[in-house]
């Protein structure tokens, strides 16, 4: 009778209730101790594929050290300018787009890159001299075929010329559209041009099948339609005066046909010819 009694529904489900409570303060306990672990690398695997994208990063030295040679800076996206108004080692566009009073809603033409919303604000990182960088890197963003992707692209000093790309987030099907994180695949981006005139606010880049043939052009993912158009749309957003497109201005503004002479002989050999 007394083991009987032990067996109550009350029982056990005040047993049930204690142990679930047990084990929600044990998870919340860790989670709390562990969130400064966890901010920290995901700081360091930021760092970690900005440098990767500018080709700078050496293994075994401290991510940290190498970041040295990298300036951040928070870029109004609506003129182009930088603002003093966040502080650019802390501030995240990201979670920034979730605020209405910090970001604007993106519908029809203006959403190519399926976005929904786009932050006022973005942190750039400038290789090198800020006044006079080597490359710049811009965070990038859109969907794919199966969800949200996000990486850096690096741009060089001329504000034209694109140095490298990289996706550290996706969802894309591994062997298909999973192969932006390809290496080969993402050395074809290097030297290729973001516009095709000069003057011009509209990106040209963008990725075709079949083979590409112009500077302007990265060969298509194969088998990965889908995917291939969100990072052609990705790119043209971002690099449009929807994103950046007003900021590398002033960039391509600074390369005058003097100094771009100056830098390639041929260019006057061929205006002669």
């Amino acid at each position: 009778m007394a083991a009987s009694s032990n067996n109550t529904i009350k029982k056990i489900l005040i047993v049930a209730f204690a142990l679930c409570i047990v084990c929600s303060v044990i998870v919340s306990t860790a989670a709390v101790a562990l969130r400064p672990l966890q901010q920290a690398n995901q700081e360091a695997d930021r760092k970690t594929n900005i440098l990767r994208v500018a080709d700078l990063y050496q293994p075994g030295v401290p991510v940290d050290e190498q970041f040295e040679s990298v300036t951040p800076r928070v870029v109004d996206l609506r003129t182009g300018e930088y603002t003093d108004q966040f502080d650019p080692e802390t501030y995240d566009g990201f979670q920034a787009r979730r605020d209405p009073a910090a970001s604007r809603t993106l519908s029809g033409a203006r959403d190519i890159a399926g976005l929904s919303r786009q932050e006022n604000y973005s942190t750039v990182y400038l290789v090198g001299d800020p006044d006079n960088p080597e490359q710049i890197i811009l965070p990038i963003r859109g969907q794919g075929l199966w969800g949200l992707m996000r990486g850096f692209l690096a741009v060089k000093g001329d504000g034209n010329t694109i140095a490298g790309i990289t996706y550290y987030e996706h969802a894309e099907t591994p062997g298909l559209g999973g192969e932006v994180e390809n290496p080969r695949w993402q050395a074809q981006w290097e030297g290729k041009q973001i516009f095709a005139e000069e003057g011009s606010l509209d990106p040209d880049i963008r990725l075709v099948k079949g083979g590409a043939s112009g500077e302007t052009e990265v060969d298509a993912l194969s088998g990965a339609t889908l995917t291939s158009n969100g990072v052609t749309n990705m790119l043209q957003f971002w690099l449009s005066t929807e994103g950046f497109g007003k900021y590398l201005a002033r960039f391509r503004d600074q390369v005058s046909p003097e100094s771009a002479s100056a830098e390639n002989p041929d260019v006057d050999d061929r205006k002669g010819a």
